[in-house]
Formats: C-alpha cells, structure tokens, sequence
C-alpha cells in the first residue's frame, strides 16, 4: 500500500467549490488504495488578509503574537477540507502543528524544522483514516506556535512526507509542471517529465515560483521523490527526482529569470586590504544578502570598481547602509540600478559538457545585449542584463540551447 503526501496551495483551496475538488482528488487517491496524508495552505488572500491586520494593530508587533495570527489561515482550511472528505464519505481529521506536533525552533516567523513526531499520525494512516495538516506551522521550544516563513507549506509537506517515509509528495498548484522556461515569455517552452534535486533548487533560487526553496533543499537531503501537478487538470506533472533516476541527462535543462535583483556599484573604492570586509560586513549585520559580485581594477591601480546585487526588497536600506560608512569606505560614487534582471541558464549536464557560457554571451551578443555582471556555479550560469531585454534574452537563449517544442 503507497503512503502519499498531498499539498494544495492557497488558489487550489481559494474557495468551497475549489476545496470540494481538493476533497475528490483526495477520495480517489484513497480510492486507489493509498494512505493520505495533506497538507494544505490557507485559502488564497487569506494569509495577506491576516498580515495586514496584524500591521494595522501594531507595526512593531510581538512575533510570537504574529505568528498565531497568521497560522490561523491554514487552520480554517485543514477543518473545511477535513469537513468535505466526511461529506463525500472519507474518514478524514484534520491536524494543527502543534497536535501532531510539528517541532521547531523559536526563530517566530521564519522557524526551522527540528524534529516530527509522526507516531499517532502514522497509525491513524494505517487504519484508512486521511491526515489533513495544517501546513506552515510547527510548535516552538516555548510551546507557542510557529511559522515557516512564506511559502512554508511547501517546507511543512516535504518534511512530513520525509517523517512518514512517504512514496513520494504530490505538490499541487496553479501550473501543471516545471517547465524549461516561463510559458508566459516563451511560447514553446516545454514541460519537464523529470528534473533533478539540484536543477530545481537551481530553478527555486533563480526566479522560479513553482517550489519553495527551503522544501528543494529538504527534498534533497531527504531524498524525497516531489511531484509538481495541476490541481486544476488531470494532466501528468513533473517529478523531482535524484539525479541517478534520470537516465539521459539534458546538458541544459531551462533558462530562468528573476526580476528581484537590484545592482549596486561602488566607483574608485580604494584598493586596499580589507576594503570587501568594510563593505559587506555592515551589509551582512543589517541581514542584506549579496549574490552577484564582480570587481574591476582601474588603470592607476590604487582604486577599484565592485559592483554587486542584493534583492529589490533591500536596495533602500543597503544604500543607507553604504552611505553611512562613506567616510570609512572613501568611495567616489555610489550607484544604484534597480533595471536589471538575473537570467540563468541551469543542466546537470554541464558538469561533462564545455562551452556552455560560451554559448551564453555568444547568444547575447548577437542579440546586442550587454552582461554586467557574470555568476557560475557547477550547474548554471547566470548574469544580469538590463531588464528591457529580459524576454528577448530568454528566448534567444531558449532557442540556442535547442529547448524549444517542436
């Protein structure tokens, strides 16, 4: 007998005709013969709803407060789906965090999972009965609930599925696949039937919202086997597999763009001992991430241009930051561009294969689009371009590395 996870997100749940669908996929996964487990998100807008009312009460709110508020959204959705599996006839209880529980740390808002204790969990399994879990929350040291950041639910279904030694974890969305590109700026981009661990964290970081990162990672640790599925078509999705499960190996598997970046360029920065420290320490206390970073020496040698991305999010506060220590840094200019986008192109298949970059600004050139910034690791490249090229880039670069549908 299989024993399966099931995640719905927020627009799978939006509604209580959308939940009555939920609750028919589920009977005919049970009907199969499986044991289910679901975890499910709160119903889509809800979440939003609930963080502006906590901001509306106290912008400098108590995040033990904040995150009981806002993990109430999955609790009303785990007891209306649990409702509609009664109705249609399943023995069905629904679970919160702490019930199970779902242990964490205390970091409130943003925990880790430490530990599932899925004893209970796994003999009502066993007797035919359906677990729906209210995902994105866990239970702290304190014994006060927790949440996983944005996007958590994800997280929470990958980390129960690796608790239950699961067959796999079913995540249902708004797509019905990972795809070599967005569909939305590549017209023929294609689904992928089987995509890597590392390709799809790859994806997840670099500007893909079909998985959240941290359930990517835990996926991979766990070496839980995650399936990508529509919740609105019944149509084969994409799994998300060890690399040794796929047998012929793409050397590019797609081409990813993330429009959340935001370059920032130091001009003559003295070039000296230390001067990288002086700068991305400051950035580093104040919890701004830095990805992308080239350097350029100038013509006298005493000065040196850096140049790097941080998220949109936090370009105003890392200018305030590096302008409060212009003094220390005795930079000449500081210079901030929020028109940028990173395009990534991502394949296992690059570890054995030569030329790929190559192929990249060679592609780019053609279409005169000028790279500001390169990145590499053993599986993607990525730069950034100027984000008035963003489509143009993604396609041509779709089309170089032969992913288009024929």
């Amino acid at each position: 007998m299989a024993r399966i996870v099931q995640k719905f997100g927020g627009t799978s749940v939006a509604g209580i005709d959308r939940i009555k669908n939920v609750a028919l996929r589920v009977k005919r996964e049970v009907d199969a013969g499986s044991e289910v487990a679901v975890v499910v998100s709160a119903m889509a807008g809800a979440t939003n709803q609930l963080v502006e009312w906590t901001n509306q009460i106290a912008r400098l709110h108590d995040a033990r407060e904040y995150d009981v508020v806002v993990a109430s959204g999955e609790q009303v959705t785990a007891g209306l789906l649990a409702l509609a599996l009664q109705d249609l006839g399943v023995d069905a209880r629904s679970w919160l965090g702490w019930q199970i529980p779902i242990r964490t740390d205390g970091m409130h808002g943003r925990a880790r999972i430490t530990e599932i204790l899925v004893a209970e969990l796994q003999a009502r399994l066993r007797r035919g009965q359906v677990a729906v879990v209210a995902g994105f929350q866990g239970l702290g040291p304190d014994s006060r609930v927790t949440t996983l950041g944005r996007g958590g639910s994800d997280t929470s279904a990958v980390a129960l599925a690796a608790a239950l030694e699961a067959e796999r974890c079913d995540i249902f969305t708004d797509v019905d696949g990972v795809y070599t590109s967005d569909p939305r700026i590549v017209a023929k981009a294609r689904k992928l039937d089987r995509i890597t661990y590392e390709e799809m964290l790859e994806f997840a970081s670099q500007g893909a919202k079909v998985l959240q990162t941290r359930s990517v990672e835990m996926a991979m640790n766990h070496r839980v086997r995650v399936q990508v599925l529509s919740s609105f078509e019944d149509t084969p999705g994409t799994l998300v597999v060890d690399e040794d499960e796929i047998l012929e190996k793409q050397v590019v598997s797609g081409i990813a763009y993330s429009r959340d970046d935001a370059k920032v360029t130091l001009v003559k920065v003295p070039d000296r001992p230390g001067v990288a420290a002086a700068i991305f320490g400051p950035l580093a206390e104040h919890a701004i991430n830095v990805d992308m970073i080239v350097q350029n020496i100038s013509d006298d040698g005493r000065t040196t241009d850096l140049t790097f991305t941080v998220s949109k999010a936090d370009l105003a506060r890392a200018v305030k930051v590096l302008e409060a220590q212009r003094k220390a840094l005795a930079y000449a200019e500081l210079k901030p561009d929020p028109n940028v986008v990173k395009i990534s192109v991502i394949g296992v298949g690059m570890r054995s294969h030569a030329g790929v970059a190559q192929k990249m600004f060679s592609t780019l050139a053609n279409k005169n689009i000028n790279i500001q910034v390169i990145s590499t690791s053993e599986i993607k490249v990525s730069v950034l371009v100027a984000e008035e090229y963003t489509e143009l880039a993604v396609r041509a670069l779709h089309t170089a590395y032969g992913l288009d549908a024929e």
